[in-house]
């Protein structure tokens, strides 16, 4: 077994240490093999639980849970060749990993029993299951608990006591150097993964696999954090940054020829449109600190200007322009907006410049519904929006036709999606250079402390206008493309909140969920808001419900977003060195003077 000499504490469920380790590898073993035996005897329930003999559905999502938890339990008994999937020798990923496979369990049990009126059409194989997924998890909540520090505290509540069993420890000693080969070798193993798990979510049919599938990532996402792999992982991507980036477009390019049909490329494209005008937004909010709650508007300032010059049929001014020069235009028109509006608003701070951006975006709306021949001119038919759209041709390329690839036929989002990837990859560019300039650490020196940047002769007013304008050129660039994807642009894409996005709700969620001022926060936190809604169809009316919840779980506990980068983390966490000097006491200051008199 492996030795730790950190101080430790009981556990949770007061167990010795021996049998609880025990009881996960015994629950973690057992989970497994439950998976091979039929759970319903009905196949009303979706997933085909009904076989013995191989997994199915959401048996399948609690295998990979239980065999992982088998990989840690041997990992933590010291099996030559796994010591390296626990760098941080701590037991938090087992009980992450045990609580991750209890839920996917019991939610399949519960699911069967609701919809199908009764635990009278549960197998034995789910009995077993959840028997097993139990006993693997009191054996985790008796693992003892490692001291953060060595601080042996009794913890003050349950919530404390849970999160020092979860809590992150650094690695026991440093990582191994590895040759150059094996550290790019292992940056593609890890984007061809998360290709597979991407795809695999994207793919599911059916609602309860989607929600097992959230759960047994979340659980296992935070177990490999916990377990110091992806520190390790991250800080090998950061040593290889441009390598890095290079495979995940790769990656992403290789989503739409892993799928049969377009029924799944188009939730892909939309994404990326939707991922690609929050890492816009993120330049004005991460990096500039401007709360902009009317971005969505430069997407649609960008969609109607492309919409205008594509050739439509229900096009006011009867033109065509080529594809380049319609992306163009679109980010030309957003940027002429973003300086007009800016110019007079941005000496505004805080939540005044919010308000006078959410009324530009609602000032945007109503005055396209209003542009219809009626209460105006007859320039976008109103509520009936510019359609029409078509498809683009460029190069000999129809992106409205199918075309073979060898490997599957790629339908006509496929195309789009392509397209947009390589949209994607400029936004990124843009931003990482951006961020990266004097100018980017100027927006940043902004953000933090306006008042200071200003009297360190940073003109704050010229520069906010450059982010304020850059982020709207992203957002007209983005709405190109969208225009052509959607075949038609009407008033109601462009709302502050609705049901679909994007709008700006969704929008600055997105900023928020991933973590602002970073690169991928955004990508993720766009994906995953545009993604749960698309899976989960029940959610359809109770999606700003959930959303506010889940700003209020993020606050709380993770402020900094699902992707940090150091200073965030610094900010949002306490840390081990004293912000304010140590204030001596009269009696230290008289004991100090007589050693000096000494």
């Amino acid at each position: 077994m492996t030795t730790d000499t950190t101080p430790r504490q009981q556990g949770i469920i007061p167990l010795q240490e021996k049998t609880a380790r025990a009881l996960v590898a015994i629950g973690g073993a057992a989970t497994a093999v439950s998976t091979f035996l039929a759970w319903t005897w009905t196949s009303e329930f979706p997933g085909d639980l009904t076989v013995t003999g191989y997994p199915g559905g959401l048996q399948v999502l609690a295998l990979v849970g239980a065999l992982l938890t088998v990989l840690f339990t041997a990992a933590s008994y010291g099996v030559r060749g796994l010591r390296w999937l626990n760098p941080a020798g701590t037991d938090s990923p087992l009980l992450l990993l045990t609580l991750g496979v209890f839920g996917v369990v019991w939610y399949t049990v519960a699911s069967i029993t609701v919809e199908l009126n009764g635990a009278v059409n549960l197998e034995p194989g789910a009995y077993v299951a959840a028997a097993a997924s139990l006993v693997a998890l009191v054996g985790a909540l008796g693992l003892p608990i490692r001291g953060d520090s060595g601080d042996l505290t009794a913890p003050a509540n349950a919530w404390e006591t849970f999160r020092r069993a979860i809590a992150a420890a650094p690695p026991r000693k440093p990582a191994r150097t590895l040759p150059s080969w094996a550290e790019l070798l292992l940056i593609v193993v890890a984007f061809g993964i998360g290709l597979y798990v991407f795809t695999y979510g994207i793919d599911t049919a059916y609602a309860e696999l989607f929600v097992g599938f959230l759960i047994i990532v979340a659980f296992g996402f935070a177990a490999l954090t916990k377990s110091g792999l992806i520190a390790r992982l991250t800080t090998i991507t950061t040593k290889h940054r441009n390598v890095t980036i290079a495979a995940a477009f790769t990656a992403a390019a290789g989503f739409p020829f892993t799928q049969n049909n377009d029924a799944y490329t188009s939730v892909g494209v939309n994404i990326l449109v939707f991922a690609t005008v929050a890492l816009g937004l993120n330049v004005v909010v991460g990096l500039a600190g401007l709360l902009d709650l009317g971005y969505v508007a430069f997407l649609g300032v960008g969609a109607y200007t492309a919409a205008l010059v594509s050739g439509s049929t229900s096009s006011a001014l009867g033109i065509q322009f080529p594809f380049w020069a319609a992306a163009l235009a679109g980010a030309a028109a957003s940027l002429v907006f973003g300086v007009l509006i800016g110019a007079p608003t941005l000496r505004l701070r805080g939540d005044y410049l919010a308000i006078v951006t959410l009324g530009f975006g609602e000032i945007f709306r109503i005055t396209m519904n209003n542009l219809n021949g009626t209460t105006g001119p007859d320039i976008t038919n109103g509520p009936n929006g510019i359609s029409n759209v078509p498809d683009l041709d460029m190069f000999g390329f129809n992106f409205g036709e199918s075309h073979e690839t060898g490997i599957n036929s790629l339908g006509r989002f496929g195309n789009y999606y392509l397209l947009m990837l390589l949209f994607t990859a400029i936004v990124v560019i843009v931003f990482r250079r951006a961020g990266e300039s004097r100018i980017g650490r100027a927006w940043v020196a902004i953000r933090e402390d306006e008042t200071a940047a200003t009297a360190m002769g940073i003109n704050g007013f010229r520069l906010k206008l450059m982010a304020f304008a850059l982020g709207a050129s992203l957002a007209g660039l983005a709405g190109a493309v969208q225009a052509h994807v959607t075949y038609s642009v009407t008033p109601d894409q462009f709302e502050f909140a609705g049901t679909a996005p994007p709008n700006s709700a969704f929008l600055l969620a997105a900023v928020i969920l991933g973590g602002m001022g970073t690169v991928s926060g955004p990508l993720i936190g766009a994906s995953l808001l545009y993604l749960i809604p698309v899976k989960l169809q029940f959610m359809h009316d109770y999606q700003l419900l959930l959303f506010g919840l889940a700003l209020i779980l993020l606050m709380r506990f993770r402020p900094e977003g699902l992707v940090v980068n150091r200073r965030s983390k610094l900010e949002y966490h306490e840390t081990d060195q004293l912000a304010v000097p140590k204030q001596l006491t009269l009696a230290d200051a008289n004991v100090d003077s007589s050693k000096a008199g000494a």
